[in-house]
């Protein structure tokens, strides 16, 4: 499914009309001007899966942010606007070719670090109050307590729990939302699954963050069935070769000048991935 059908950048004759009419002289940055058009990056030509390759500061991550402000894509974590991100993006301009729906997201890595840390704050708590359910269990299980009114009957309830379970049973069933069956890494996958739906167009900036490669194989094939079957659409950042290598997808190559589009088997990255292990072949 397409949803957006190209986008296009001020190329670096209008940024630099736009930066000679400003009046003031107190600016030292004009970002995001001079970014993308440093790499004569001007148009994109979405498909199903469009990928914006690059190292750092090849301007993958803002040309992103771009497109989710002018696409009006809802996110949750802030990100560095400056004085003139409104001006540029009001400068560009995209092309629809069906509406895209309210449940379109872009998803940053501030996202998922934010996800792991509200479990893992989570966790603490559940931690906390495990302790208190052991000291709970104790008293309850050779507690001598008598009913005197219907008042006392969740006590009595309790205390015939403890009796008839273990302590480690007890504290289990107290603590029904015991998130720490899951890693770091298994927590941030399971961020992608719940937060990407059907029918939707989605900004991933560098997904494979907290992701091991057993993991990122996982996304991939998930992202690959989401446009296939469930009318997604996807703009993905990264330098990951497991998220190069999707199927079907249409890669920018953001390290060059002007920004080439090329097969995932022939970006710099990946290269150097191919080499050292075909340099350590005997090894395997």
């Amino acid at each position: 499914m397409i949803y957006l059908d190209y986008f296009i950048f001020p190329g670096e004759e209008r940024e630099t009309d736009f930066i000679l009419g400003i009046k003031r002289t107190c600016y030292n940055s004009f970002y995001p001007f001079r970014v993308l058009s440093a790499h004569g990056f001007e148009r994109i030509d979405f498909e199903p899966i469009t990928i914006l390759y690059g190292g750092n500061g090849s301007g993958k991550t803002t040309a992103l942010n771009i497109i989710a402000e002018k696409a009006g894509i809802r996110r949750d974590s802030a990100y560095n606007k400056s004085n003139f991100f409104p001006n540029y993006v009001n400068m560009c301009e995209m092309s629809i070719a069906k509406d895209i729906p309210e449940n379109s997201r872009i998803i940053t890595s501030d996202d998922v670090f934010d996800y792991m840390l509200n479990i893992r704050n989570l966790n603490e708590g559940i931690d906390l109050k495990r302790e208190e359910l052991f000291e709970e269990f104790l008293d309850a299980k050779y507690s001598h307590f008598q009913v005197k009114s219907i008042a006392d009957y969740e006590q009595l309830k309790k205390i015939n729990k403890a009796r008839r379970l273990t302590q480690s049973r007890y504290v289990r069933e107290e603590l029904i939302d015991n998130v720490r069956e899951y890693s770091n890494g298994e927590n941030a996958f399971r961020y992608f699954t719940e937060n990407i739906g059907e029918n939707g167009l989605y900004l991933l900036d560098e997904p494979e963050n907290s992701l091991s490669p057993k993991r990122q194989m996982e996304l991939v094939s998930f992202i690959e069935e989401s446009a296939r079957f469930f009318q997604c659409q996807f703009i993905i950042s990264t330098h990951s070769p497991f998220i190069l290598s999707i199927r079907g997808a249409k890669i920018y190559d953001l390290d060059e000048n002007p920004v080439d589009i090329k097969k995932w088997t022939e970006l710099e990255n990946v290269r150097i991935y191919y080499e050292f292990f075909k340099a350590h072949e005997n090894e395997f």
